[in-house]
């Protein structure tokens, strides 16, 4: 369990807002490092992106409303029901939040070694969770349950939970009184 609660906040160089990590592999290594990485942003004020060579990004507006602009590309609005945008790691990206701070997912994969899938779940009430990926990594919008053979545990807002393929085939996801809402993010290994 990766609990919201528990997540250091760290301040971006160009103070416009701050990151939490959610989670990283292999585990404990930096931004230079990684293989792929999972975090969640608050954008305060407008500025550029850090710049990430060979790391191909992912990114889905969690509360508010960011305008995106990619080098290349029309600019983009994006809210909390706007698809996941994908962009090159490498490629010059500004941002500026509109109306307000803005919270954002953030998944990074090292080209070459791991891609991922990011997309949002919503079900009345529960949902079955095939788990086809390497790694998936469930993060919360709202408080529910999951249920597995040897797992069960309670998710509040932007708790998330890191599971491999095995030993759980699948996983059931239920809200009692309420919509379950919540980002599913698949990463695969790739081969070399």
């Amino acid at each position: 369990m990766l609990r919201a609660a528990e997540r250091a906040a760290v301040l971006w160089k160009n103070g416009g807002g701050l990151t939490r990590e959610v989670a990283v592999y292999p585990h404990g290594t930096d931004l230079a490092s990684f293989d792929w990485r999972v975090s969640l942003a608050e954008v305060h004020h407008g500025g550029p992106f850090s710049i990430f060579p060979q790391v191909d990004r992912q990114m889905a507006v969690i509360a508010g409303k960011l305008e995106l602009s990619i080098t290349g590309r029309s600019p983009l609005t994006l809210s909390p029901e706007s698809e996941p945008c994908h962009f090159a790691g490498d490629a010059a990206v500004y941002a500026a939040p509109l109306q307000g701070p803005v919270t954002d997912l953030n998944v990074m994969t090292r080209r070459g070694r791991f891609a991922a899938h990011l997309h949002r779940c919503r079900a009345a009430a529960s949902v079955m969770l095939p788990l086809e990926a390497d790694t998936t990594l469930i993060v919360a919008l709202g408080p529910f349950s999951v249920r597995a053979a040897s797992l069960e545990a309670s998710l509040a807002p932007l708790d998330a939970l890191c599971l491999n393929a095995e030993p759980y085939r699948c996983v059931t996801a239920s809200s009692e009184g309420a919509a379950l809402d919540l980002w599913l993010i698949e990463i695969r290994a790739q081969s070399q």
